[in-house]
């Protein structure tokens, strides 16, 4: 697929958050996410899939990924593919602690008339200008902001690499990322610009929903604090989203932002 074509449907699934349940969900789910050794690796798959963890529709671009290493800095992925179906890459665990793997997708959606006929574009901010035509009417355009994040520690596990950059609905852990045991309840905090993200509803959904009727979906509440919870009632990885809009926007065309996280954790038994 184009990587135009990759883009906008990555905003699409932005835009589809809110109906997490019934949409398209994108993800990315490493081979592990605690390693040991002396010289550990992961491979991670990236995809918008009808079945989480089951890559059976497009697979997900990788020209936003950004590997932050325990230390901070920039990682970069090796053996980077993309297939028909998903994206692969590994990662070397070079340094001891906690890996946060992102997509970080923003871009712009826009709706708008022409001669009568309805039209809709996704791009990047700097296009917009140029891509709505002179002639065009009810013109409406949103901010898209979405990150779809997982995590991978090396050893002991530290927290260099989860601060939160201050832009965007981000999440920070309280309880760990990748220490998360079933029947133990586990608590996060949205930060929405660095701030708590109060009211928000938070889903997460169990993986391998290919062999179920029906998912298996929590959902919490952020508190007045951005902090939510969950118990989890079995081991395996699990799909957690969250998603909400403003008109905190800095493209000056857009009327609102939406904003939208997710998340890939493992839940290892007790």
């Amino acid at each position: 697929m184009h990587k135009r074509s990759l883009t906008c449907l990555l905003l699409a699934v932005a835009l589809a958050a809110p109906l997490a349940a019934q949409a398209h969900k994108m993800w990315m789910v490493p081979s592990a996410t605690n390693v040991s050794g002396a010289d550990p690796w992961v491979t991670v798959d990236a995809a918008i899939s009808n079945d989480l963890y089951f890559p059976d529709h497009h697979p997900a671009s990788l020209d936003q990924l950004v590997i932050t290493a325990p230390d901070g800095q920039t990682a970069k992925p090796q053996n980077a593919s993309t297939g028909k179906y998903r994206s692969v890459f590994d990662v070397e665990l070079a340094q001891q602690g906690t890996y946060k793997l992102a997509l970080v997708n923003q871009g712009v959606f826009a709706r708008y008339e022409l001669d009568g006929q309805k039209k809709r574009w996704r791009g990047k901010a700097a296009e917009l200008a140029t891509a709505i035509p002179a002639g065009a009417k009810a013109v409406e355009v949103a901010a898209i902001d979405s990150r779809v994040e997982t995590f991978v520690t090396n050893g002991k596990p530290n927290t260099t690499a989860l601060k939160p950059a201050g832009k965007g609905l981000e999440l920070v852990p309280v309880s760990g990322v990748t220490d998360l045991v079933e029947g133990e309840p586990a608590t996060f905090q949205l930060l929405l610009d660095g701030k708590p993200a109060a009211g928000l509803t938070v889903s997460a959904i169990a993986g391998a929903t290919r062999y179920r009727n029906a998912p298996e979906a929590m959902s919490a509440q952020t508190g007045a604090d951005g902090r939510f919870t969950f118990t989890w009632p079995h081991p395996g990885m699990y799909w957690v989203n969250a998603a909400t809009e403003d008109d905190r926007s800095e493209v000056k065309q857009a009327s609102k932002r939406r904003l939208a996280y997710t998340a890939t954790f493992e839940v290892l038994p007790e």
